[in-house]
């Protein structure tokens, strides 16, 4: 490896030490409805964001507070002997993108039958610090 290439390794390892990444796969709602729930937490501060999701009615939303739960506990074992409340932890960067579709029947009447799309998705969630 040249010393080029090293140099920007080493700049990017260090880059990453202050963020973290959290995915959930193949999860059974549909990205319309996990984009909803995304976009309000998306650039805030993660215990704001906890409290977002905490109260907000959407089954979606106790879903990404597991994901961000994960992202935090990610953040500390990455980070020991720091603790997030400290570090001004914030929601970076959150993207919902849509997995495989389900197809099923429903029957319809006069012996017709109508297709289902039973939509699911992937979430990737990262936290950073703003220091």
């Amino acid at each position: 490896m040249g010393a080029r290439k090293r140099n920007k390794a080493n700049q990017v390892k260090e880059a990453n030490k202050t963020t973290s990444i959290a995915k959930l796969n193949n999860c059974p709602t549909s990205p319309r409805k996990m984009r909803k729930v995304s976009d309000m937490i998306r650039g805030v501060g993660v215990f704001k964001a906890l409290g977002i999701l905490q109260f907000s009615p959407q089954d979606a939303s106790r879903r990404l507070e597991k994901l961000l739960k994960s992202a935090i506990a990610n953040w500390e074992a990455k980070n020991s002997g720091e603790r997030p409340e400290d570090n001004n932890l914030v929601v970076k960067e959150i993207q919902v993108d849509s997995a495989r579709s389900l197809k099923r029947i429903q029957p319809a009447p006069q012996g017709r039958a109508h297709r289902i799309k039973k939509r699911s998705n992937h979430v990737t969630l990262i936290v950073d610090s703003l220091n």
